[in-house]
């Protein structure tokens, strides 16, 4: 379903939330160390804090269980996710990988070029987020040629 011209999308904003043991720890890794600018903060009564970080553009990416059991073995090699997975995508999958890593990121699976033609790494991340770096190395259009791209509404 698409919005007739000059109507507003009925969604604007995908929000994660992330509930972090160690919020400092978490805050440092995915605004710091990832690089996701802080858009806003607050903080409440008995020491309540939450910081926005903007993670770019959001898509909701849902896949039935043989998918995600397929992208586990092409990522991984194994079956390592659990319901949900993070994925952030960024210009030097390698690069990014072995910053997270530094910082205390456990790494589940190096950068491997998958068959839509992408870089993605795994990683178990602070806030106890399993999450995928991935690096585009083709184009939109380019991806639209591999076999297995469409759209489920054959647009």
């Amino acid at each position: 379903m698409t919005a007739p011209e000059g109507t507003p999308p009925p969604v604007r904003q995908l929000r994660l939330v992330v509930e972090a043991e160690d919020y400092e720890a978490a805050l440092a890794f995915y605004r710091d160390v990832l690089g996701l600018p802080e858009q806003a903060a607050f903080s409440s009564d008995g020491g309540a804090r939450v910081a926005i970080l903007d993670a770019g553009r959001a898509t909701l990416e849902i896949a039935n269980p043989a998918q995600k059991r397929y992208i586990d073995e092409v990522e991984v090699g194994r079956q390592v996710a659990p319901t949900i997975r993070v994925a952030f995508e960024v210009d030097d999958a390698q690069a990014t990988t072995d910053r997270l890593v530094a910082a205390g990121a456990e790494q589940v699976a190096p950068p491997t070029l998958t068959p839509w033609q992408s870089l993605n790494a795994r990683l178990d991340a602070p806030a106890d987020l399993h999450i995928t770096v991935f690096q585009e190395t083709l184009s939109l259009e380019e991806r639209e040629a591999l076999d297995g791209f469409g759209t489920e509404g054959g647009e």
